[in-house]
C-alpha cells in the first residue's frame, strides 16, 4: 500500500494559466476536459519560456468543423447524425488524428484530444499536427449496413476539409480498419482530381490489402510495452516479473495485455464495461481476448472471479494500465489504486484531480502522450510507406517504432530533471520545445 501521507516528488509549478484563459474569453470550467488538458499544457509553455503569442495559438484550434447528416436506416427512416473534426495545429506537419464514434462525443471532448495529438506528435518527433474527430452514435446499436452509411455521409460532408498531403484521420474508440477502407473508399469518389494512391492515403490504420501497415494494429499496445521496458528498470520494476492490471480490454488493452504477458509479466485483473475480474495466479490475455471477441466484454469469463470496482482497484500490484475512456480516475479511484506505477494506455484518463491524489500517494503516472503514441507513430509509417509506394516488414515496423517510443521516453525523463516537475508536467515540456522551436524560425504571418 502507498504511503497516504507521501508528498509529490516534484512541486508544481506556481504560475496558472488565467491570463490566457481571460483574454481568450475561456470560462474555465474544471470539469470540461478541454480546459484541463489546456490548462496543464499553459503551465508546461511558461516552465519553458514561450512567448506569449505562442501560448495564445496552442490554446485554442485552427479550425473547428461541426456537420449534420442525414443517413437512411434499415427501418426505411432516416435519422440525423452529428460529426465534428478539429484541427488543432499544422506547425509541424499535416493534421493527423483519429475518427471515434461514440454517444458521448462532444465538441470540447475532441477538442482536447486534437490537443493532445498536436503533443504527442511532438514528442515523439513525427512531421504530423494535432487533429481529431468524431460522430455521436452508439456503433454497438448499428447494423454493418448503417455503419457503413454513416461512415460514408460523414466523409462525404468532411471531404473539403481533409486530405492526403492536409488532414489524415484514423481508427479511434468505436472505429476500425473496415471503417477506414469505407472512408478512403468514399474519399476516393469525391476526389477524382487525385490518384487512387493518394487517395488511399487520406486515412491510416486501413486494412493491409488496402495500403494498411503490418504491426498498426497492436502498435499502440506495442509502443505502451516499449516505453514501460525504458522507463520500468528506474522505477525498480521488473517488467519480466511485475503483476499489472488492465482497464479496457479493447484493441490498446488488449494488446498491452499480450504483449506483457509474452514479456512474462502476470495479468491479474480487468475492468471494462461489463465488470471487473480477478485472478491472482494470472490470466491468459490471449483466452481473455477470445472470450471478448465472442462475448463484447470481460464479464462471465470462466477463468476469473468477478469482483467489484473497488476491489479491482485496490488490488495490490506493480502496474495499472487505464486504457479505455478519459477521465476514469477520479480522486475516489485515485484513492483506491494499490499500483506502484500507471501507465495511461488511453488519452487523458487520469483528471486533475485524480493526478493530485495519486502524486501526494506516491504513484508515479506515465502521461498518455508518451504512452499511447505509438499508434500515430505507426500511422506515420503507413503514410510514408503509401506516399513511397513501399512496404516494410513487421520486424522493420517494430523496430522503427521502439526507436521512436524510446527516444521519447528519454526525452520526457531529461525534462522532468531540466525543468524539476512531474512526468506529465514534463512531457508537456519536451514536446512544446519542439513547436516553440518552430514557432521561433517561421514567425507568424505577415
Amino acid at each position: 500500500m502507498n504511503d497516504s501521507t507521501t508528498t509529490a516528488p516534484h512541486p508544481s509549478p506556481p504560475h496558472l494559466p488565467s491570463a490566457v484563459f481571460e483574454e481568450l474569453e475561456i470560462v474555465r470550467d474544471p470539469a470540461n476536459l478541454f480546459h484541463q488538458t489546456i490548462e496543464q499544457i499553459l503551465i508546461a509553455a511558461e516552465l519553458i519560456g514561450m512567448r506569449h503569442h505562442q501560448k495564445i495559438i496552442i490554446a485554442q484550434p485552427k479550425n473547428e468543423i461541426m456537420v449534420h447528416f442525414p443517413v437512411l436506416m434499415d427501418d426505411g427512416h432516416h435519422a440525423l447524425f452529428k460529426g465534428y473534426r478539429v484541427q488543432h495545429n499544422n506547425a509541424l506537419g499535416p493534421y493527423k488524428g483519429g475518427i471515434r464514434f461514440h454517444p458521448h462525443v462532444s465538441l470540447d471532448d475532441v477538442k482536447s484530444l486534437a490537443v493532445l495529438m498536436t503533443m504527442k506528435c511532438s514528442l515523439v518527433k513525427v512531421p504530423f499536427g494535432g487533429g481529431k474527430g468524431g460522430v455521436k452514435c452508439n456503433p454497438r446499436e448499428l447494423s454493418s449496413e448503417e455503419l457503413k452509411r454513416v461512415t460514408r455521409r460523414f466523409c462525404t460532408a468532411i471531404s473539403n476539409q481533409i486530405g492526403p498531403d492536409y488532414d489524415i484521420p484514423a481508427p479511434d474508440v468505436g472505429t476500425n480498419a473496415q471503417i477506414m477502407a469505407w472512408f478512403a473508399d468514399t474519399y476516393q469518389l469525391m476526389s477524382p482530381e487525385h490518384s487512387r494512391q493518394d487517395t488511399h492515403r487520406v486515412v491510416t490504420g486501413k486494412p493491409v490489402e488496402m495500403g494498411g501497415s503490418v504491426g498498426r494494429d497492436k502498435a499502440t499496445g506495442q509502443g505502451l510495452v516499449d516505453v514501460l521496458q525504458e522507463m520500468l528498470p528506474e522505477l525498480g520494476i521488473d517488467i519480466h516479473k511485475c503483476k499489472f492490471t488492465l482497464i479496457g480490454f479493447g484493441n490498446v488493452g488488449g494488446w498491452t495485455g499480450r504483449l506483457l504477458t509474452e514479456l512474462g509479466a502476470t495479468l491479474v485483473g480487468v475492468l471494462d464495461h461489463t465488470g471487473a475480474i480477478h485472478n491472482d495466479r494470472g490470466i491468459d490475455a490471449e483466452a481473455l481476448t477470445e472470450h471478448v471477441a465472442q462475448t463484447g466484454g470481460v464479464g462471465g469469463y470462466d477463468e476469473a472471479e468477478s469482483i467489484s470496482t473497488d476491489d479491482f482497484y485496490g488490488l495490490h500490484v506493480d502496474l495499472l494500465v487505464p486504457a479505455a475512456l478519459e477521465q476514469m480516475i477520479t480522486p475516489k479511484e485515485a484513492g483506491l489504486i494499490n499500483a506502484k506505477v500507471v501507465a495511461e494506455g488511453a488519452n487523458a484518463p487520469t483528471t486533475p484531480e485524480g493526478d493530485a491524489v495519486l502524486m501526494q500517494r506516491g504513484v508515479e503516472i506515465l502521461p498518455a502522450i508518451l504512452c499511447n503514441a505509438g499508434g500515430v507513430t505507426v500511422s506515420y509509417f503507413e503514410w510514408v510507406q503509401n506516399k513511397s509506394s513501399t512496404t516494410w516488414s513487421a520486424e522493420k515496423v517494430d523496430e522503427e517504432l521502439n526507436r521512436h517510443m524510446v527516444l521519447a521516453a528519454r526525452r520526457v525523463k531529461v525534462a522532468r530533471v531540466k525543468y524539476e516537475c512531474d512526468s506529465r508536467t514534463a512531457s508537456y515540456c519536451a514536446a512544446l520545445e519542439q513547436i516553440k522551436k518552430v514557432y521561433e524560425l517561421r514567425g507568424v504571418f505577415p
